[in-house]
């Protein structure tokens, strides 16, 4: 896919489960309460995307052990003995950003510790060209009666157990916004087959690794994806494309009473209007729907791809 400035649209579900939960709040969902709308952070994205990407035989610079994330010394002294091993007669930092997929993406900070002669340390900073913004739910939606639940776990002579809450919320579309930027792209060393990569990741992660106790139960739905043509950039922009997505529940339906994919409609004919009148700056509209959602509004999507 060639480099160009673009505009992510990417919508999942997420039924009766937790799809993202707030440790200072016994892991509850996170939720906007002054609209009951369920949030999910950049960051459980970014790490669904990330966890695929490893799956597949590619390095990332964050990435878990045993369910805990690596601290970024002991990445960064990784990647240094690797780098050592592997490929010491080639500059350390144009290494690095060819082998981590996720660097080339979004970016990262990496501190670098004081030596002992040294009064303070220093660091790598990359400003990601791909950005994702907070996700949250395109309706209200309710948080199901939590039941207690307990865990056990083997200790050196006993058995130990705990017990906690399992949060989840009945039903929720969750909607991100993403933007593409060509021109971070050049400091991060961005390729063409990256953002192939995301496009695949995007579609594929969540099933792939949204497994565990409190995360299965979310499918992708809706992934579109604005291209512009080389230095188009719409000013003023298009601005939020969830902004222009119509939430329809069947007839007689609350938002909140929303159960599944099948209760509801998408119109998108709202963000169709918005692109029309930019259509001669749009290289392509990659469209992915999945064939259980309910879409109306895509007549006149200027230079659609659907994939």
């Amino acid at each position: 896919m060639k480099l160009l400035d673009g505009e992510i649209l990417f919508l999942y579900d997420a039924k009766m489960t937790n799809p993202n939960g707030d440790p200072d709040e016994e892991n509850k969902p996170r939720m906007d309460y002054a609209t009951s709308r369920a949030l999910v952070s950049d960051v459980r994205l970014k790490r669904y995307l990330r966890d695929y990407w490893l799956s597949q035989g590619r390095d990332v610079w964050v990435r878990t052990l045993n369910e805990r994330t690596v601290s970024a010394d002991q990445r960064l002294r990784d990647l240094q003995e690797t780098h050592q091993r592997e490929a010491k007669d080639r500059e350390f930092v144009p290494w690095l950003l060819d082998r981590l997929i996720d660097v080339r993406l979004f970016g990262a900070t990496m501190p670098i510790k004081a030596r002992e002669n040294e009064s303070r340390g220093s660091g790598l900073t990359f400003t990601g060209p791909v950005q994702f913004t907070w996700g949250y739910s395109l309706h209200p939606v309710e948080i199901m009666d939590s039941s207690t639940i307990s865990s056990t776990f083997a200790g050196r002579e006993n058995e130990h157990g705990t017990f906690g809450k399992d949060w989840r919320i009945y039903y929720g579309l969750i909607a991100f916004m993403g933007r593409v930027s060509t021109r971070r792209g050049q400091t991060t060393h961005l390729q063409e087959t990256d953002l192939d990569a995301l496009e695949e990741a995007l579609l594929k992660a969540i099933p792939a690794e949204a497994v565990t106790r409190s995360k299965f139960g979310q499918t992708p739905r809706l992934y579109l994806h604005v291209r512009y043509r080389e230095g188009a950039y719409p000013f003023p922009p298009v601005g939020d494309l969830r902004d222009q997505v119509r939430f329809l529940p069947s007839e007689g339906l609350e938002p909140r009473k929303v159960r599944a994919v099948g209760d509801y409609r998408l119109d998108l004919t709202p963000l169709t209007e918005a692109l029309r009148p930019h259509a001669s700056r749009i290289e392509e509209v990659r469209l992915w729907v999945h064939p259980e959602l309910r879409v109306q509004g895509l007549e006149g999507l200027p230079h659609l791809h659907t994939l």
